[in-house]
């Protein structure tokens, strides 16, 4: 079996949809509290994904993004690529005004890890 890797990962799956109010600012939350995927030493690793979105005219098109995440069960990936990685794609699908990512991932070896990235800049 091949070893998949973050370049295997595949953006496409991502689906956007018209956004309902293109005048009015709104935000979008959605949160998957089940993000698996495998760790660098090929162990399964487990997260709660938050995604905040201030949409430009698209929104998510929520079945997509469930397919998306669901293809990090079988890749090789570290927290930090991770995030990155899906920051990346959701920019480049959905160009949202302002986009945050928050991954809190699941205790190993007694130590949690939190990790945040922002197109605003502004971490809490």
């Amino acid at each position: 079996m091949t070893k998949k890797t973050w370049k295997d990962a595949d953006k496409s799956i991502l689906k956007s949809l018209p956004s309902p109010e293109v005048d009015r600012p709104y935000e979008l939350k959605m949160k998957q509290p089940e993000l698996t995927f495998m760790g660098v030493h090929e162990q399964p690793d487990f997260a709660t994904l938050f995604i905040l979105m201030y949409p430009n005219g698209k929104i998510v098109e929520l079945k997509s993004l469930k397919i998306y995440l669901q293809q990090y069960r079988d890749i090789i990936i570290s927290y930090e690529r991770l995030i990155n990685v899906i920051y990346d794609d959701l920019i480049k699908v959905y160009d949202p005004e302002r986009l945050r990512i928050v991954m809190d991932f699941n205790a190993r070896g007694g130590i949690s890890s939190k990790l945040t990235i922002d197109s605003g800049k502004a971490f809490q």
